[in-house]
C-alpha cells in the first residue's frame, strides 16, 4: 500500500476542485460538494493521513488519482 501524502489544506481544496467538487461553506471547516458527494475538510496545517483518506473515501477519490489532482 502507497503512504498517503501529508498536505495542507489548501492542497486538498484545490485537488477537489480539479475533480469538480466546489465549496458550499467555510468556516473551521471546508465543506465542498460536487452535487453527489459531500465532503468535509478541516482548516489543518497538515492533514494528518488518517484524516485524508477519510476525506478521499467521502469523495470517492483513489489516491492515485488524487496524486494526479495536486
Amino acid at each position: 500500500m502507497t503512504k498517503l501524502p501529508q498536505v495542507s489544506h489548501e492542497c486538498v481544496v484545490r485537488a477537489l476542485k480539479r475533480a469538480g467538487f466546489y465549496v458550499l461553506r467555510e468556516g473551521k471547516h471546508i465543506s465542498m460538494t460536487d452535487e453527489k458527494h459531500i465532503v468535509i475538510i478541516p482548516r489543518h496545517h497538515l492533514i494528518k493521513p488518517g484524516t485524508l483518506k477519510q476525506i478521499l473515501d467521502a469523495a470517492e477519490i483513489t489516491l492515485e488519482g488524487f496524486k494526479d489532482l495536486l
